[in-house]
């Protein structure tokens, strides 16, 4: 048995013949005589009829050729970036930026607070972190642009930060304008107050 097994594996590739396996994108295997590997094309013969004409295919249509010696050329297409192609007028992506701004942009670290808490302690003392926070554009890192390709664009980009400023101005002086409410209520019930005694 032990030199029947040897002997077998002999025959076997005495027997068979080598060939080369082309496999294409769409998944097709075409057992083939690998001829020529050229730039852009591969030429091969059928393997089942080695006298028959010569094939050509393109690399573009190949996944994979799998040799008789056992190595294999893998065929990946490079893929080809396309930068989108902006069509609208300046003034249309100024107003795209200043829509885009009002459903994206969140004043989140805008001194808001701070301004509502400062406020709330006096007023007049209030206005001086309203002033100093509304006199700042929003930095971008908070700006929270829905898309990185239109915020290349510099006039969407005027129209984003423009719309931005205009909400964290706004966002201020409500808040200001909030604790100046609560304040002058407490200051009213306060004195309403004391003067019943």
């Amino acid at each position: 048995m032990r030199k029947l097994l040897p002997l077998l594996f002999i025959l076997t590739s005495l027997i068979s013949y080598s060939q080369d396996l082309l496999t294409t994108k769409d998944g097709i295997d075409i057992e083939s005589k690998i001829l020529e590997v050229l730039l852009h094309d591969v030429k091969y013969k059928k393997f089942n009829n080695l006298n028959g004409p010569t094939f050509t295919i393109p690399k573009s249509d190949i996944l994979i050729i799998r040799y008789e010696n056992g190595t294999k050329d893998i065929f990946v297409s490079p893929t080809v970036l396309v930068e989108p192609i902006i069509t609208q007028t300046s003034s249309e992506l100024y107003q795209m930026g200043i829509t885009d701004a009002y459903s994206n942009y969140r004043a989140g670290s805008s001194g808001r607070g701070g301004t509502f808490f400062v406020t709330l302690l006096s007023p007049i003392v209030g206005l001086i972190p309203a002033i100093a926070c509304s006199s700042n554009s929003p930095r971008d890192s908070n700006l929270n642009f829905p898309n990185d390709e239109l915020k290349k664009n510099p006039s969407y980009y005027s129209g984003y930060k423009h719309k931005a400023t205009r909400i964290k101005k706004g966002q201020i002086w409500k808040n200001w304008g909030i604790a100046l409410g609560i304040n002058l209520v407490a200051t009213v019930v306060l004195v309403s107050s004391q003067s019943q005694y």
